[in-house]
């Protein structure tokens, strides 16, 4: 599991992007708190804060011609299998969305996806 760096989402070869909406899904609904050694940083912030980075991803799709489910633009909601926010406190969209994602980060995914043979 991985959050691409948010410069590349527009930039991601298809399986990627996908795979990363199917693991922001993920993240969003039972995922949430538990412990994954690549996206740990991600419950030090908000879940509001993976909800604006669940929109790039959700907007690329679109862009693409995918049809994500609807449900998924309502930052309440978490999924099927899991009850929805009740509240869930809006913050800021910030550049970049996690201060994570700095240029090291970047790196260290473009070498990932090097790695996989797909050279952005």
């Amino acid at each position: 599991m991985r959050l691409w760096h948010e410069q590349l989402i527009n930039k991601l070869p298809r399986q990627q992007l996908l795979g990363q909406h199917r693991e922001l899904a993920a993240l969003r609904g039972n995922g949430w708190g538990k412990k994954h050694a690549t996206v740990n940083y991600v419950f030090k912030h908000s879940p509001y804060k993976l909800y604006q980075f669940h929109l790039l991803v959700l907007h690329e799709m679109q862009h693409r011609g995918y049809h994500p489910n609807k449900n998924w633009f309502n930052p309440l909601y978490r999924g099927i299998h899991c009850d929805p926010y009740i509240i869930l406190k809006e913050c800021l969209i910030t550049n970049p969305i996690y201060p994570e994602h700095n240029d090291a980060y970047l790196k260290e995914c473009l070498a990932n996806l090097a790695s996989k043979g797909i050279i952005l």
